[in-house]
């Protein structure tokens, strides 16, 4: 019988956490609570939860701030977050998708649509880390089995989501993937994106990349594709 899954909630409305928990347990989770963002970002390291709930208004540190946190530390890198947020506005979304969210779900929320959430993205975590053969386009090597993205043998750390958007890009290389191939594709049903959504994480993939960021190329009015660079002739 394997455990059930840890879902780390960190949310500073005490009744709210409470609800949240009690439903998550029911469904057959392990939740745990933090109230604050200096706690939620302590117990993240400690207890390696399977999926992250985050409050974006938070007191000691902001939801953006532990998200951003949490990406930096190759510890909690790979941890799914779900940010919730009172605020709807794109500008807000684009934020916590920046800060390295993998979903964004306003409140008031259905606690049955969360549920199916968190069940959309432990399931597209869980399929990140089947073993597969490494993908190598120019300098960059994706190894799918331990989740890691290496430039010239640097590890360059990177958010589940992205982590799926560059390996949908290199499978295809050479392939003009639209917007709406690579929602489908690299996020899937169930959760809430937008084109600008996508554009954020390629821009994002772009910054982290480095001079491999040029690969990743815009089809204007399209979507995205990735070439593999031409071999450079040596005349001996």
């Amino acid at each position: 019988m394997t455990s059930a899954q840890k879902i780390l909630i960190v949310e500073d409305e005490q009744d709210l956490a409470e609800l949240v928990a009690m439903q998550l347990e029911r469904a057959g989770y392990a939740p745990h609570q933090a109230h604050d963002g200096r706690t939620g970002l302590r117990m993240a390291a400690e207890i390696q939860p399977d999926l992250v709930l985050l409050d974006v208004m938070l007191p000691e540190l902001t939801g953006i701030e532990v998200a951003q946190r949490l990406r930096v530390d190759p510890a909690t890198s790979d941890i799914p977050i779900i940010m919730l947020t009172a605020r709807a506005a794109e500008t807000d979304e684009v934020t916590g998708l920046s800060a390295g969210a993998d979903d964004y779900i306003t409140k008031p929320f259905s606690l049955s649509v969360l549920l199916a959430r968190i069940e959309t993205v432990l399931r597209r975590a869980g399929a990140d880390h089947a073993p597969s053969e490494p993908l190598i386009v120019g300098s960059i090597e994706i190894q799918a089995d331990t989740h890691r993205v290496l430039i010239e043998s640097n590890e360059v750390l990177l958010t589940p989501t992205e982590f799926r958007l560059l390996t949908c890009l290199v499978e295809g290389r050479g392939t003009v993937l639209s917007r709406q191939d690579l929602m489908r594709k690299a996020i899937g049903p169930g959760v809430r994106v937008t084109p600008r959504t996508i554009d954020v994480h390629i821009t994002a993939l772009r910054r982290k990349l480095g001079d491999a960021g040029g690969l990743l190329e815009t089809v204007r009015g399209i979507g995205y594709r990735i070439e593999q660079p031409a071999a450079t002739e040596t005349n001996d």
